[in-house]
């Protein structure tokens, strides 16, 4: 035992590795478009998730994981910079993030850890295809590169290293990045320096599908519909249904084999693993599609980070999780500074047991319409533990009472006691929001600049702004 004494004549070296733990290894494993719902341990009947239900059990699980701007480009953009979208940018899907911004990788970079970026990036801006990100600064700070921008052709990938030569994938997308990311962990096996790894597979985005060893498993007639499944002209099928929870196992069990791999090195223990998903997908539920709604279905995303030597197993953490906490709490697991300007908690002690920092309400944003998925216009949302409201800048849309209709079935907004003693409290906290992280209704667009691709077929945008102002 060290008494007093002896910890008062202990040399410098010894007091410095007593302050000074070790750092962790940190991978983000982010499959696009997981609804936080499609879990096994969620209870979904049709998800058959035996990996990620063990790693909840092994690790700490935030059931309510909330994605800031529910879809791809703003969520990516939040993940990375640690700023909502109205300051870091990115307003619209396809538009190329600033080089200049202050990302992870360039902030774990500098602290000493070897950054490295496996699959889809969907950051640059520009025609999504070949999809080759030249090493430099728009690769926003990271060294390791296997990735392409955006294909979504899950069965016949390819990616790029640093020349412009693709490598073509010839297997199932969620496998091939999986096998780089193994990949990756052999290189690292003999290193001391900590590694910040994104591991970023399409699955189970649409198209919906998965290879036959996982289909087969997923008889459409037999899945259960969600409580808010409403049938329409142009929505997902059951046997998209079946393809989305195929992919959803197949993404599964490669979690488990990044599992497995990472237990034969040295770094296991060491190492957080946070999975979790940019937006979730609406799949029929309230007769919509996609994303880009502040409904549960799409805002509401995968949580879990397994840390062995800090995060006690099987832990539940009622709270919410924003997109935007995950690269402050990221950031105080390895013990380095979180700057100024990310706006974000810092939930890191919440996750290692020690305190109960938590987060009250979470903000939404969504700035301009997609016809694409019948989003009509743009959109702020605050969701606090029991109700969730969003309104567009002329009026109110939606008030749900989420402790008495968690499916969402009931549109409170019309309602006159729901109207005097809960909305305006709501629509306070809302206004507070969009002060506090210095968002106006002036950063939305109307035009549909998102529908055919017009952000992404010709050349590249770093704004919306700039596109409208363009010759077309």
């Amino acid at each position: 035992m060290l008494t007093r004494r002896a910890l008062l004549g202990a040399t410098p070296a010894l007091l410095l590795s007593k302050s000074k733990p070790k750092r962790p290894n940190i991978i983000w494993y982010l499959p696009d478009q997981w609804r936080g719902q499609a879990l096994g341990f969620m209870g979904d009947p049709n998800a058959k998730t035996p990996h990620l239900d063990q790693l909840a059990k092994d690790g700490l699980h935030f059931p309510t994981t909330l994605a800031n701007s529910p879809v791809c480009c703003p969520a990516r953009s939040i993940l990375l910079t640690g700023q909502y979208c109205h300051l870091n940018g990115m307003t619209a899907n396809d538009l190329r993030l600033n080089e200049n911004s202050n990302t992870m990788a360039k902030i774990l970079g500098a602290a000493g850890y070897k950054t490295a970026f496996i699959g889809k990036w969907h950051l640059d801006g520009g025609p999504r295809m070949p999809g080759f990100i030249p090493p430099g600064p728009r690769r926003q700070g990271f060294e390791y590169w296997a990735a392409n921008e955006c294909s979504h052709d899950h069965f016949h990938a390819q990616y790029f290293r640093d020349d412009p030569k693709p490598i073509a994938m010839n297997k199932f997308e969620a496998e091939g990045w999986t096998d780089l990311a193994i990949e990756f962990l052999d290189s690292q096996k003999n290193s001391e320096q900590p590694f910040f790894l994104v591991v970023a597979p399409g699955p189970p985005h649409d198209p919906y599908g998965a290879p036959e060893e996982y289909l087969k498993h997923v008889n459409p007639d037999q899945l259960k519909l969600r409580g808010n499944y409403e049938e329409f002209e142009g929505g997902p099928t059951r046997k998209d249904l079946a393809g989305y929870y195929a992919a959803c196992t197949a993404v599964d069990a490669q979690v488990g084999r990044l599992r497995r791999h990472l237990a034969t090195t040295r770094h296991a223990e060491d190492t957080a693993l946070i999975f979790s998903s940019d937006h979730g997908d609406m799949l029929g539920s309230h007769g919509l599609r996609l994303k880009r709604k502040p409904y549960e279905e799409s805002i509401r995303v995968p949580g879990i980070i397994h840390y062995p030597r800090v995060v006690k197993p099987g832990r539940v953490n009622l709270n919410m999780l924003a997109h935007i906490d995950i690269p402050a709490t990221t950031l105080g697991l390895c013990g380095v500074d979180v700057p100024s300007n990310f706006q974000g908690l810092d939930l890191s002690t919440t996750v290692a047991g020690r305190t109960d920092r938590t987060r009250k309400e979470t903000f939404f944003q969504i700035f301009g319409p997609y016809n694409g998925d019948g989003t009509v216009a743009g959109w702020r949302a605050i969701r606090t533990d029991r109700y969730l409201y969003a309104r567009y800048v002329d009026k109110p849309w939606v008030l749900f009472d989420m402790d008495n209709d968690p499916f969402q079935r009931r549109n409170l907004v019309g309602d006159p006691q729901a109207r005097t003693f809960v909305l305006p409290d709501l629509e306070a906290r809302l206004k507070g929001q969009m002060q506090r992280t210095g968002d106006s209704w002036s950063f939305n667009w109307s035009a549909p600049v998102e529908d055919a691709g017009r952000l992404y077929k010709n050349r590249t945008y770093s704004s919306v702004a700039e596109y409208l102002n363009s010759p077309q």
